[in-house]
């Protein structure tokens, strides 16, 4: 089992930055990769970035491409997403997760197993 801890959000206006960390710890490493969701108020939770933990390939929503940067740092086990240009729908609870593996059907969004507590993000306008 991972452990995840995310810190970093905050209340930002509108075109402002922020930037997430999330450390993992216990059984982290052997990842496939980790990422980002978010879920807004009243809304399902989606998927917003992740990285591959070797090779570092990463993907994101088409709704943050441009603006939010994911990265990771293998030797402390932790992954950060820059967020610029934050606009007011960007706000929500952003959870970390980690995917201990590639196996089984579906996309990447569906091998994330373990789960951060969520750190909180609000962009006024």
């Amino acid at each position: 089992q991972v452990q995840l801890v995310e810190s970093g959000g905050g209340l930002v206006q509108a075109g402002g930055s922020l930037r997430l960390s999330c450390a993992a710890s216990g059984r982290s490493s052997s990842m496939y990769a980790m990422g980002w969701f978010r879920q807004a108020p009243e809304k399902v939770r989606e998927p917003v970035a992740a990285v591959y933990w070797s090779g570092g390939t990463s993907v994101y929503a088409d709704s943050v491409k441009g603006r939010f940067t994911i990265s990771r740092d293998n030797a402390k086990n932790t992954v950060y997403l820059q967020m610029n240009s934050l606009k007011p729908e960007d706000t929500g609870l952003y959870y970390c997760a980690a995917a201990p593996s590639p196996l089984g059907l579906g996309s990447l969004w569906t091998k994330f197993r373990s789960w951060g507590q969520g750190t909180l993000v609000t962009v006024s306008s």
